[in-house]
């Protein structure tokens, strides 16, 4: 790293910004910020979905099986909740502290911990409901199909994305 005339530090101009390392807490915090509020909303209508079903008449109907995912998916649901939410108590509690650095990289493990989770939750849920709309093995198949889905999305188009800009970068 160097050091600029006007006091800050960063990568050399070519490759990235120059901020402060509080200025690139704020920047990353903030960036977090607006990823947790697209995850927590989802995650939250979704958890209030899943708790509306045990009330529903037809949950008698289900069987032991379809119990046991039900219990794993509100379970899960639960754990992506607690895990998205997290951030925000991290935040709120070391404001002040002169922790901002750490507190970014420490939400961040935390926000990826609860995507991991989001996706297991999403491929329980959609278990459940499609053993209980096609009541044969179809529906395993097509949560596998989607869970591939979710990964191509969620890990091998950024993974694609980065390999083409350091190839156009370095290459």
């Amino acid at each position: 790293m160097s050091r600029t005339p006007a006091g800050r530090h960063g990568p050399d101009p070519e490759w990235g910004r120059h901020e402060t390392p509080e200025e690139r807490a704020d920047r990353r915090w903030s960036d977090l910020l607006q990823e947790l509020r697209v995850a927590q909303t989802g995650v939250q209508i979704l958890f209030g979905f899943l708790l509306a079903v045990v009330f529903q008449p037809r949950f008698t109907e289900l069987s032991g099986t379809d119990r046991t995912i039900y219990v794993i998916t509100v379970m899960l649901g639960s754990a992506t909740a607690g895990a998205l939410i997290g951030p925000v108590t991290y935040h709120r509690l070391l404001t002040g502290r002169r922790l901002k650095p750490q507190t970014v990289t420490w939400a961040s493990r935390l926000t990826v911990l609860g995507l991991g989770l989001l996706f297991c939750t999403m491929c329980a849920a959609l278990l459940l409901i499609l053993r209980v709309a096609l009541h044969n093995a179809l529906a395993l198949w097509l949560v596998g199909a989607m869970a591939l889905w979710f990964l191509v999305c969620w890990l091998v188009f950024p993974a694609w994305a980065l390999a083409r800009a350091h190839g156009g970068r370095y290459g």
